[in-house]
């Protein structure tokens, strides 16, 4: 029997016996290996470890510690979920069933609807499917034979989800014990791999999520390696469910909605505040480095998308309609008029880098059953800017923008990775643009020290991007920040500059946004701070609690000197007791609570409670004032709010 050569990540190379299996490879390397295996990576691509190797190839076996590995262990957790829901329930019909990022579901056709009161039954089922330990078996099929196969046990959906497969590519199935599915993979080697399952929710959902077809039921679940992750897990979810931002930006007097406009905020006067105080600061940190801000029209004939590939390759996410004889759309980028204002007069190589920011509002088509608050909308605006640069100037710009993310995410004390997320199938233009800008990107990535997992074919239509993908208080991440290099735009729209020789060239565009949508945005922030945001950025910074009535004037002008020091105060002049408006402001999180009675009117001080703390006594006005200013310039975070990202 021939041998191949197995390169593993440390770099060592074993020869094993053609046909080899993955998770053979994995039990010569050693027992501990073999026992938390749960795939295998071979040349790139996640496999079952029942694989046999057939040539010299790259192997990485992937455990728990993998994302991959986890989404292995809960595509197959979800079988083993479709597999008890059919022998509770013969009748069903299986359509899809997917690994989320922490859990998975299936959508399914039940005859009878399926509630939370059914779960102990199903968690039941699984756990005895879990111990039957049951093999899980690939096999590749023939397309006309697992059409009957799946007609025959009257699983429809599984049939015209045959027919939507391209000719030519392979039909997989996965068995185990009775249990047959229509799979990709790949899968544990058997069901007895999987320890803790449970049952999250169940809710309704459109086959293929369109709402003129039938309604089908999505199951949820979640499946871990240890109880202690899933205990954790449960623990995190209902804490996310106390910060949740839509519970607590009405609380707070920060946002709502109405029917009356689905997928656009309401921003009370507090939020408002919030949201000037984020727009402001990006703009302290974009003009001295040369932005030049702009507001361009909201509303663009499809002519400028047609120029810009939109229409082509974005049109389903736009809001369009027809105007004698002319189609329109309402914008949802602003890169075609930052295209357009470039070209508006001659431009020479001493113009660049130009730099042109707007914080205009866009408008992008989300289906009502997508919308999520602020962290799905319609209605949004971004800290948006598209830098027109040479080609020798895409690095330094690139680190530029790199800084203000660091800065950025640095005052707000979350912690990011990144990824290079490259050509995606629908792209536009030649490919070798497209391999120079993945090369520029990757470059100032090394040049600034800044490691990056690869993210293929996750590029946007018109060029590769760097993705940044913060962590929040709860563990979660959020992609916000991205660069975008962009070769296409400008050739599309005839860009060209007076270069140093006098010929005209064309420049290269970065397309990049910070915070992103401001309105996703500040519900993160939110949920990250769980409403108690640091001094320097909360709404109200200080509020002034008089005692009695006799204190209001010395009140009011405590709150007349805190306004005109700069800061956001108010004052709580209601006929209640010291203790009640004490209590009220700690439920509105304000950092600051000054508190002024006789002593404090006669001596010119004030009695100072931080949020969350203990009264911290009575100091001069004077050294309140120097205090606040310290905090505010430094933007730090006072304890409540260090506590509140510290889980």
């Amino acid at each position: 029997m021939s041998t191949i050569r197995v390169r593993l990540p440390d770099g060592s190379v074993r020869e094993f016996p053609r046909g080899t299996t993955a998770l053979a490879v994995a039990e010569a390397i050693g027992p501990r290996l073999a026992k938390a295996a749960l795939a295998a990576r071979i040349d790139g691509v996640v496999r079952d470890l029942t694989t046999p190797l057939e040539k010299d190839c790259d192997l990485e076996i992937l455990t728990w510690e993998h994302p991959e590995g986890r989404e292995v262990y809960r595509h197959t957790s979800t079988h083993v979920m479709a597999q008890a829901v059919k022998r509770l329930w013969p009748e069903t019909k299986l359509t899809v069933g997917p690994p989320l990022e922490n859990g998975f579901y299936y959508d399914i056709d039940t005859p009878r609807p399926i509630t939370p009161d059914d779960f102990p039954a199903i968690e039941a089922e699984m756990r005895k499917i879990i111990e039957e330990d049951l093999p899980i078996i690939r096999e590749e099929v023939d397309r006309e034979w697992a059409k009957r196969f799946f007609a025959e046990r009257g699983e429809d959906y599984k049939v015209l989800l045959i027919d939507k497969i391209p000719e030519g590519e392979p039909i997989t199935i996965y068995r185990q014990g009775e249990f047959v599915d229509l799979c990709t993979g790949p899968h544990l080697p058997s069901t007895g791999r999987i320890k803790v399952i449970k049952l999250m929710s169940v809710a309704g959902a459109y086959w293929e999520g369109d709402q003129r077809n039938k309604q089908l039921q999505r199951l949820y679940g979640t499946s871990f390696e240890k109880q202690s992750d899933l205990d954790r897990y449960l623990k995190q979810l209902e804490e996310a469910k106390k910060r949740d931002h839509r519970k607590l930006g009405p609380e707070l007097g920060l946002f709502t909605f109405k029917e009356e406009a689905p997928g656009f905020a309401f921003w009370l006067p507090k939020g408002y505040t919030l949201y000037r105080i984020l727009e402001n600061w990006s703009r302290s940190l974009q003009e001295p480095r040369g932005y030049q801000e702009v507001r361009t029209p909201w509303l663009y004939s499809s002519k400028i998308y047609e120029t810009s590939g939109h229409w082509f390759h974005f049109r389903e996410n736009m809001f369009t309609f027809e105007s004698e004889s002319q189609a329109y759309a309402v914008k949802p980028m602003n890169c075609p008029g930052h295209c357009l204002l470039f070209k508006n007069e001659v431009r020479s190589y001493r113009d660049l880098p130009l730099k042109i920011a707007e914080y205009g509002p866009l408008v992008r088509y989300e289906p009502s059953g997508t919308l999520h608050g602020l962290l799905r909308v319609r209605g949004m605006h971004q800290d948006d800017a598209h830098i027109f640069v040479r080609e020798d100037q895409i690095e330094e710009q690139i680190l530029e923008v790199q800084g203000i993310i660091d800065e950025i995410y640095g005052a707000l004390g979350m912690p990011y990775t990144v990824k290079l997320a490259t050509r995606p199938e629908n792209y536009m233009g030649d490919p070798a643009l497209w391999e120079r800008a993945e090369a520029a990107l990757a470059a100032a990535m090394e040049k600034a020290g800044i490691k990056y997992e690869l993210n293929p074919g996750e590029g946007a239509f018109y060029g590769p991007k760097l993705e940044y993908h913060i962590t929040d208080a709860l563990g979660r991440t959020w992609q916000c920040a991205t660069i975008q290099l962009d070769f296409q735009l400008p050739q599309r729209f005839d860009l060209t500059y007076v270069d140093a020789d006098g010929q005209h060239k064309r420049p290269v565009m970065i397309h990049r946004a910070i915070m992103g949508s401001i309105e996703r945005f500040i519900g993160i922030l939110t949920e990250h701070f769980a409403g108690t945001f640091p001094v320097w950025l909360a709404p109200v910074q200080v509020r002034v609690l008089p005692i009695a009535d006799r204190h209001h004037d010395y009140a009011q002008k405590i709150l007349s000197d805190l306004k005109a020091a700069g800061f956001r105060a108010e004052a709580d002049l209601r006929n209640e007791k010291i203790g009640y408006k004490i209590r009220e402001a700690e439920v509105q999180k304000i950092p600051f609570m000054l508190v002024v009675g006789d002593k404090e009117a006669e001596s010119g001080t004030v009695s100072v409670r931080r949020r969350g703390m203990k009264d911290e006594g009575s100091m001069p006005f004077a050294a309140f004032l120097d205090l606040l200013r310290r905090e505010v310039a430094e933007k730090a975070m006072d304890e409540a709010a260090r506590k509140a990202t510290t889980l």
